[in-house]
């Protein structure tokens, strides 16, 4: 690795905190209105909650605008939307996410279609592979014909995809789902079709699907035009994740990618990341990073106000550098971060609105009264931007109920 023959650096607390907004751009110096640029910063805008990617970019904008976030990812195509870490939806460029879908969606790909092949027998198809072959074609092809579709319409316009399908076959919850609905699941990880604008307003997690190459040709191809490999696209993301995030943790990075510990190691060592000293543990840093040059990082203060699931609350599986003493209250049970209050690089409360339609702060730990009317002014500009549209978070936190 790089670096050889140095004292192991040692990078604390206040460092990483102080790194942070700067690197996720929550400076005000620091923000753009390039919806790409930002979402490629954080590496990528968690979407399973539709709401989080325009909050999530809003709170790194210039000028935030449901609008400009909009058009980047249905008019201007510069973000997709997709299937990536964790099984999760994300939304960033289709550079970094063609090396994603490398090295994560791929392989939830190949076990989804395993999966969707011994249902199809388990409901009395027997080859399986010809019949879900077939579908793809029928359904690519209405797709390329027509232009982008529900669900609902796919599953009425493509006669085989009415097909029941029996789930949990003798178990107490057995119920029937139509076969459109795992077929466009498979599609969609294998990126042949994509989701593209809701049904509805931006709040809606209903979307129309498209065929990828009418939508966006090429976008889960390489430069040279085929698939990234997957360990050459692993290195570079966990070099991305570092510049991002970093210093980071093994734990962390693997967790973020939801990769095997052979995979992620093999990635630090290839991108020559640095291990460097944390405060009470080791990490990594990218092996360009301005701290092995001894540049620390300035000091700023900040103040952010941040969307359940927003890519900073979930960047890192060890979070209690940033975390308040009552971290538990910020995350559902199954680890979904709830919005979130930062000030100078740690979590000090939540917020959300109120039954009678009053946008509040909730503290974990009380800031001094200057910060607290820079976050009252930074939900100020939430609700300005939200207007009328009312919204429930969808993996609400546990201090959700205090509200």
């Amino acid at each position: 690795m790089g670096h050889h023959g140095r004292v192991k650096l040692r990078v604390s607390t206040a460092e990483r905190r102080s790194r942070l907004a700067d690197r996720h751009r929550l400076l005000p110096h620091r923000a753009v209105d390039d919806v790409a640029v930002l979402a490629r910063d954080v590496l990528a805008l968690h979407s399973s909650d539709p709401v989080s990617v325009y909050l999530s970019a809003a709170a790194r904008m210039v000028t935030p605008s449901i609008a400009a976030v909009e058009s980047a990812l249905y008019d201007r195509r510069q973000v997709l939307r997709h299937h990536a870490m964790r099984r999760t939806l994300w939304v960033t460029t289709p550079e970094l996410m063609a090396r994603m879908h490398a090295t994560t969606t791929a392989g939830y790909a190949a076990a989804q279609h395993r999966r969707l092949l011994g249902m199809l027998a388990d409901n009395g198809i027997e080859d399986g592979e010809a019949w879900l072959t077939a579908a793809r074609t029928d359904l690519l092809e209405l797709l390329r014909s027509e232009g982008p579709m529900t669900a609902r319409v796919l599953g009425q316009r493509v006669p085989r995809l009415a097909h029941p399908l029996r789930l949990a076959v003798g178990k107490p919850y057995e119920g029937t789902q139509a076969a459109h609905t795992r077929v466009l699941l498979q599609l969609g990880f294998e990126g042949a079709i994509v989701r593209t604008r809701p049904v509805g307003t931006w709040i809606s997690g209903q979307y129309t699907w498209a065929a990828m190459e009418s939508w966006l040709p090429g976008a889960l191809l390489g430069p040279d035009g085929a698939p990234p490999e997957a360990r050459p696209a692993a290195r570079d993301l966990a070099h991305q994740w570092l510049s991002r995030f970093g210093p980071g943790t093994t734990t962390d990075l693997q967790w973020y990618f939801g990769w095997t510990a052979t995979v992620t190691r093999r990635a630090l060592a290839d991108a020559e990341a640095v291990p460097v000293d944390l405060d009470g543990g080791s990490g990594w840093l990218a092996a360009d990073d301005p701290l092995l040059d001894g540049d620390p990082p300035q000091e700023e203060p900040w103040v952010a106000v941040l969307p359940g699931l927003d890519p900073t609350v979930m960047g890192w599986k060890e979070r209690d550098w940033y975390l308040p003493a009552s971290a538990s209250r910020c995350f559902d049970r199954n680890g979904n971060a709830g919005p979130s209050i930062w000030v100078d690089g740690r979590v000090v409360g939540g917020w959300g609105l109120t039954g009678d339609g009053a946008w509040q702060p909730i503290w974990f730990e009380r800031p001094v009264a200057r910060r607290r009317v820079e976050v009252d002014h930074r939900l100020d500009v939430v609700r300005d931007l939200v207007g009328q549209v009312r919204f429930s978070v969808r993996f609400p936190p546990p201090y959700h109920a205090d509200l």
